[in-house]
């Protein structure tokens, strides 16, 4: 079982937010956003930071793959 972030930057991708916004906005570090890129484990409240931020839901920017 991994986490992926994959819808996190295709949300980025549609609404035109780069990385650098990305870190603006939530105050999240570089490596942090490396460590999502990665697909690593991130603690849950870098996860609200960016939901809160980009209104959106969990569901919205992360998903749960079975297949490793």
């Amino acid at each position: 079982m991994a986490v992926s972030y994959k819808k996190l930057f295709k949300l980025m991708i549609d609404r035109d937010i780069k990385k650098k916004d990305l870190k603006d906005m939530t105050g999240l570090s570089y490596g942090t956003i490396a460590k999502l890129e990665k697909g690593n484990n991130v603690e849950i409240s870098v996860l609200d930071k960016i939901c809160v931020e980009l209104k959106c839901q969990l569901s919205d920017i992360a998903e749960i793959s079975f297949d490793r």
